[in-house]
């Protein structure tokens, strides 16, 4: 049996997952931008973003503000941005044990090389 709580993060993180809307919120992380702002610094198209900003706006991720006829976004959470940090540290961290792993698979190779 599903708890509320554990429906909730189950749809949070569904809405995480996507490159292009990950991005986003990193971007609203250091500051409050709107689409053409967002789209210049992506790179992407305007539609492109538009409908990752309304998948994270009806899952609460982001809120958007009305200033005369330009939409804001920004986190509705501060906590996003700690959680996208730790994140990516735990990324490091992945790569640090795959490196530490590839180093110790490589060194008896390494070993051999140098011999001949």
């Amino acid at each position: 049996m599903t708890t509320e709580i554990e429906q909730f993060k189950s749809e949070f993180f569904k809405a995480l997952a996507h490159p292009l809307r990950i991005r986003i919120l990193e971007l609203l992380a250091e500051s409050d931008k709107n689409v053409n702002e967002i789209q210049t610094i992506l790179g992407s198209e305007g539609s492109a973003v538009s409908q990752q900003l309304t998948i994270l706006r009806a899952k609460n991720i982001v809120i958007g503000t009305k200033e005369g006829n330009r939409v804001l976004y920004s986190l509705r959470d501060p906590m996003i941005s700690e959680l996208l940090l730790v994140a990516r540290q735990i990324f490091n961290n992945h790569l640090v044990d795959t490196i530490t792993l590839l180093d110790k698979f490589n060194a008896p190779t390494k070993e051999v090389n140098k011999k001949s």
